[in-house]
């Protein structure tokens, strides 16, 4: 008897008025769903120094759920899920590695906006600004960036064409001990919050043709010591041809990207290190189905920037692709493309770190589908 009575109480609860009604349309007129996919077939070849791997396979190169919506007139939800990353819990912010986005916006007048929760940085340039479902490869910097973190931030509509956002993040997502563990460094001790400053200023000119993404940061990584984080983002955009062009500058006191941390022994970071950054994106629309892109990029480090500026690397990168969208309604494309990149190792890391130059080829033919499904 006391079985059948909690089960009709359990029933009964569970259809007591459901927080979201499939008979209420219009909560969903406020809800946007997507699922953005980019699955490839590639084949790549590594030669030169210790690079020798050789294959061909399936891959999915982003696979992500974005939901986002509005809680009020003046309230927005932002939530995106990568499923291709790692879901381990980061032990400073307390959220999986894989939620990318988890943040509120307040609209506090027609001009100002608050953010808070876990966001992209407000960095500049427009390498950045694409979602990862567009980018095949990235460079250095953000290939090895933090771009996703928790802090808060306000975007200011000064002027028609002028917009400055500023933003107080986590520099990182992980606790000291979990990140540096017992790194040989007498100057490498944990601050009282490791912080990042951002500021980002973004202009249109010439009605829309022309575009400015800039910004600059100030991150505290460790006690005393950070990076400086400084780009500059181009766009000219006439008709069917669109011109980006970005200048990246990081003067990192603690190598946060660890590409020269990596030449180094176990247990020790590389400090004083510069990576300076071009990166030139060229896009033209051939036909209503047809697009072509062609992607340029360098990237080049170097190690005791203070003292005798030792230049390690310098990395080359030239992405072809073509692109076709078979269907007028639906935002979905086929590609081919071409990714190559030359890493050339100067003699001072070759005598030092004893590594050698090498590139890496690769073909990719795949599918890019940012699918809304509400």
């Amino acid at each position: 008897m006391l079985v059948h009575l909690f089960g009709l109480s359990q029933e009964k609860d569970s259809l007591n008025s459901p927080l979201i009604s499939v008979k209420d349309s219009k909560i969903f007129e406020s809800i946007n769903i997507g699922f953005d996919i980019r699955t490839e077939f590639q084949a790549y070849r590594f030669s030169g120094g210790d690079q020798f791997p050789n294959g061909v396979q399936f891959e999915n190169g982003f696979t992500a759920l974005n939901i986002s919506g509005k809680l009020h007139e003046k309230v927005d939800f932002n939530f995106r899920n990568r499923f291709n990353s790692s879901s381990e819990v980061q032990s400073l912010d307390r959220l999986s590695n894989d939620i990318q986005l988890a943040y509120i916006k307040v609209e506090a007048s027609e001009k100002l906006n608050f953010y808070v929760g876990k966001m992209f940085a407000f960095y500049g340039g427009y390498e950045f600004e694409y979602s990862p479902l567009y980018i095949l490869e990235y460079n250095d910097i953000y290939s090895n960036a933090l771009a996703f973190v928790t802090g808060a931030g306000l975007s200011y509509q000064a002027f028609e064409n002028h917009q400055f956002r500023f933003q107080v993040l986590n520099s990182r997502t992980l606790l000291y001990e979990d990140l540096y563990g017992d790194v040989i460094a007498e100057d490498i001790e944990e601050p009282i919050w490791p912080v990042n400053v951002v500021a980002n200023w973004r202009g249109s000119f010439f009605d829309g043709k022309l575009e400015t993404h800039y910004s600059a940061s100030r991150s505290n990584e460790v006690k005393n010591q950070g990076t400086y984080f400084f780009t500059l983002g181009h766009k000219y955009q006439n008709n069917n041809f669109k011109l980006m062009y970005d200048f990246q500058y990081s003067y990192e006191e603690i190598d946060t990207k660890r590409i020269i941390n990596n030449l180094l022994a176990e247990n020790e970071i590389a400090e004083n290190v510069l990576y300076i950054e071009n990166w030139l994106r060229a896009e033209y629309q051939l036909s209503p189905k047809f697009k072509g892109l062609l992607t340029l990029m360098t990237s080049t480090a170097y190690n005791n920037y203070t003292t005798s500026r030792d230049h390690v690397r310098t990395s080359f990168g030239a992405i072809p692709t073509i692109a076709y969208s078979p269907f007028k309604d639906l935002d979905l494309q086929f590609f081919i493309a071409y990714v190559g990149r030359y890493y050339d190792y100067s003699n001072y890391a070759k005598t030092n770190f004893n590594v050698s130059s090498y590139n890496k080829n690769e073909i990719k033919i795949g599918i890019i589908a940012p699918l809304n499904l509400l």
